[in-house]
């Protein structure tokens, strides 16, 4: 369990399949950062797309590392991110 500004909190990052099925999930303080449970997830990842929200849209950390995998990234971009960058866009 972690802190919060509501209290004691606790996150569940999970990887599923198409139909929602659980396939891996790890349990972090609530504080701790979305792209925690990606580091930890991504490399059990078998799937050839990974769909995710914008808390993943971290170039070094997840978008790079799919392409070198082989794999696609749907992630729509931070609105803070200049320049702006498409779902499906992924780097090469």
């Amino acid at each position: 369990m972690g802190r919060s500004k509501g209290g004691l909190s606790t996150k569940i990052h999970a990887l599923v399949d198409a139909l929602g099925n659980p396939l891996a999930f790890l349990l972090t303080p609530g504080q701790t950062h979305d792209l925690a449970g990606a580091d930890a997830l991504l490399p059990q990842m078998e799937a050839g797309t990974l769909l995710a929200d914008k808390a993943f849209d971290a170039d070094e950390r997840v978008l790079e590392v799919l392409a070198a995998a082989g794999k696609t990234a749907v992630i729509p971009p931070k609105v803070t991110e200049r320049p702006r960058r498409h779902a499906l866009d992924h780097p090469s």
